[in-house]
């Protein structure tokens, strides 16, 4: 009885300081938008030039926010569009992937069978205007809320195109574009099934399950991999229904914990599965976000199929969008999210943003064990049962590829050749090499190597210290050296060259799905998944503590 009382005290006592605490805040609150309220007016008044206030006001609401963590952001009316495109991989447009160069914002990748694509559009071109607003100096975001518009309406964009002197216009009608969660599902001719899944939006397990489906119709399943790579999530419940198609019923996925009582929540599986013996695989990456972790982390959880590829980026934290005045909304992380075994997969502790702990770092968080008592780790995002080393590229093909030079040497290859063969058919040879070599040249490339700037931290403290005469005959001779070597870099550093070339040639051609089946061609995590799946001893073993 005596317990019974003390548990009903310290209840009332918690009541009681929660409530004194909401008071306090409630008066805080209050004493700060009156602070605010004048300040804002005096400065309308007074100011010694005009102000915006409206502009001011975003300021201030993006300085507030920016203490707390990057997920939790304001919306204004302007941004909304944007924002349902996350949720349901929709918006009104013309279908293309945009880049800034610098001058203008360019065509990247218009998407297969979308108004850009219908139209002519290519990678490569330049949009200098939009229904007759010059785009010269624009960046991305504002070509692109121009670009964007009501279905049906119509949009006029000058083009200036590689190859043509004239600029070249084009008026597309715009669609109601839906980004596919899936661009690519195979089953390979070794009997594994394959699908490449880019997002969590709307309908996203609907899409997974028929794929399936389909493919276990049509063949006898060896095995089944999820191409999470790159995947930044999306709508929890959808990767709840995808863990749900290889778990039994009644099994809890994920569980949300928050300050507001609202955001405590258990999500289960509530349908009987799929399949629950058919190896999986899940490849995952540096990319794989949010949703991605909760379906690649309840698999390992439930040790229901092998992750494979590199350590996920770490979000285990929830928003919600909450309407405010004016047809603007707030984004706001409202929860932490817990996978089966009980670990939050949050990388990062936002509460600390001033301390040390903010940063990622590799060391194991707290232990926890799967369901067959396999020990996992939490605070790091998802570790992988299988690691695959990522491909680290030489600081030529890095400069190579961020300074566009192989994405304009395809433009210039695809103003040069109406086609190319096949997907699966079509290489770099040495004629097309020796040809981007040259456009590389011609366009005076070049580049710092790690290796130059060391050398000349070196020759500044050797200054400094006064050693540098003394050795300067062999400082020279090692600057000799390694520009002799430089001059052998897009020889030596080939293969990994070729390959981006390759896949950007390609996609230029084939599109998206052109772009996945080439690069699954020489893809590392896929072999691995395949040797895993297609030896049932060691697919097991991994699978046992």
């Amino acid at each position: 009885m005596m317990k019974k009382i003390s548990i009903l005290i310290i209840g009332l006592l918690m009541s009681g300081i929660v409530f004194g605490q909401n008071k306090q805040n409630n008066f805080e609150i209050s004493k700060s938008l009156e602070i605010y309220n004048d300040l804002l007016r005096e400065l309308n008044l007074n100011y010694v030039d005009e102000i915006d206030p409206a502009e001011l006001n975003e300021a201030a609401i993006d300085a507030m926010l920016d203490g707390l963590d990057p997920y939790t952001v304001f919306i204004p009316e302007s941004e909304i569009e944007t924002y349902k495109l996350m949720t349901t991989g929709e918006y009104g447009g013309i279908g293309a992937l945009i880049q800034y160069d610098g001058e203008y914002t360019r065509i990247s990748d218009p998407y297969e069978g979308w108004p850009a694509q219908k139209a002519g559009l290519r990678a490569g071109d330049a949009i200098i205007s939009v229904n007759g607003v010059d785009t010269h100096k624009k960046p991305t975001d504002q070509v692109s809320e121009l670009l964007k518009g009501q279905p049906g309406t119509e949009v006029t964009l000058k083009i200036k195109r590689y190859g043509v002197e004239k600029p070249i216009e084009f008026t597309l009608k715009r669609e109601k574009v839906k980004i596919d969660n899936i661009p690519y599902a195979t089953v390979f001719d070794n009997g594994i099934g394959y699908v490449a899944f880019n997002s969590f939006t709307r309908g996203a397990a609907n899409e997974l399950k028929q794929q399936l489906l389909d493919m276990k119709k049509d063949h006898e399943l060896k095995g089944f991999i999820i191409d999470l790579r790159g995947n930044g999530g999306g709508l929890l419940n959808e990767a709840v229904d995808i863990v749900n198609f290889f778990i039994p019923k009644g099994l809890p996925v994920v569980s949300t914990k928050g300050k507001a009582q609202h955001a405590a929540s258990m999500y289960a599986t509530s349908n009987p599965p799929i399949d629950e013996k058919l190896p999986l695989v899940i490849l995952v990456d540096g990319g794989s976000a949010s949703a991605s972790e909760i379906l690649a982390g309840s698999i390992q959880d439930y040790d229901r199929g092998v992750v494979i590829g590199q350590r996920t980026f770490g979000k285990g934290l929830v928003q919600n969008i909450l309407p405010l005045s004016y047809n603007t909304q707030v984004k706001v992380t409202i929860a932490k999210y817990y996978i089966p075994s009980g670990r939050c997969i949050q990388e990062i502790d936002y509460s600390h943003k001033k301390d040390s702990t903010y940063s990622k770092n590799d060391t194991l968080g707290k232990p926890f064990k799967t369901a067959a008592g396999r020990t996992v780790y939490e605070g790091h995002g998802i570790m992988p049962d299988i690691k695959i080393e990522p491909l680290k590229y030489a600081t030529v093909t890095a400069y190579l590829y961020a300074k566009n030079y192989i994405f304009d040497y395809a433009t210039k290859f695809v103003n040069e050749h109406p086609s190319i063969a096949p997907v699966k058919e079509f290489k770099i040879d040495d004629a097309i090499y020796a040809d981007f070599t040259k456009f590389v040249k011609e366009k005076d490339f070049s580049y710092t190597t790690e290796s130059e700037k060391k050398l000349k931290e070196f020759k500044k403290e050797a200054k400094q210290e006064g050693y540098l005469e003394s050795i300067s005959s062999n400082v020279e001779a090692l600057e000799r050296q390694l520009q002799a070597d430089k001059e052998n870099d897009l020889i030596k550093n080939r293969a990994e060259i070729e390959e981006l070339l390759r896949l950007e040639i390609v996609g230029r051609y084939y599109y998206q799905k052109g772009r996945i089946i080439a690069s699954l061609q020489t893809d590392p995590d896929l072999k691995e998944a395949f040797n895993i799946l297609l030896d049932k001893k060691r697919y097991e073993s991994i699978l046992k503590p």
